[in-house]
């Protein structure tokens, strides 16, 4: 995990995590805003997932009591509540069904357009996904979409007494180049 001393000794110091680029949150606390989850296995049960992300793999869980496979990834079969789980790979290229593109009002973080698209996997697996890496109007109903994953800011977290900087990585698709 990448660490910048200067950061965590402020943090160690009561100090406040600066926020670079970003005026509107300089001095606050920025994780009260932040839209990602907490990934480092300490403190998610799902860790797996993001650790396969890492590796462009796109996965889930697979109960192996009943063979339900269930997205997003679970601890528990939602279906047949069993713990006896294993990690299968999704499909990571699918199809653009319906989509929506915002380019006002778009929340702090986020650039224009942000867009936000059902997507088909294929085998009657669909998911809704953010779509990244496209202008605006250039998105439509039937684009190949393909897995995008990409680095998110660090959070700094707490374990056994000791600040650390946890790298994080999340996904979304993009619009499959030709």
């Amino acid at each position: 995990m990448g660490e910048n001393p200067e950061n965590l000794e402020n943090l160690n110091k009561g100090g406040i995590m600066p926020v670079l680029g970003v005026p509107i949150l300089e001095g606050k606390y920025p994780s009260t805003m932040d839209l990602y989850p907490l990934e480092a296995k300490e403190f998610n049960r799902i860790h797996q997932f993001y650790e396969n992300l890492r590796q462009n793999r796109f996965t889930t869980t697979k109960c192996r009591k009943c063979g339900n496979v269930p997205f997003p990834p679970r601890v528990v079969c939602p279906q047949c509540n069993s713990d006896d789980l294993e990690w299968v790979d999704l499909p990571t290229q699918g199809k653009v069904l319906r989509f929506t593109e915002e380019v006002a009002g778009v929340p702090l973080g986020f650039e224009t357009p942000l867009i936000h698209a059902l997507v088909d996997l294929g085998g009657g697996r669909r998911l809704i996904s953010r779509i990244v890496n496209c202008k605006e109007g250039q998105l439509k109903e039937g684009t190949a979409v393909q897995l995008a994953v990409f680095d998110i800011p660090p959070m700094i977290i707490e374990n056994r007494g000791m600040m650390t900087e946890a790298e994080r990585v999340f996904f979304a698709f993009e619009p499959v180049k030709k």
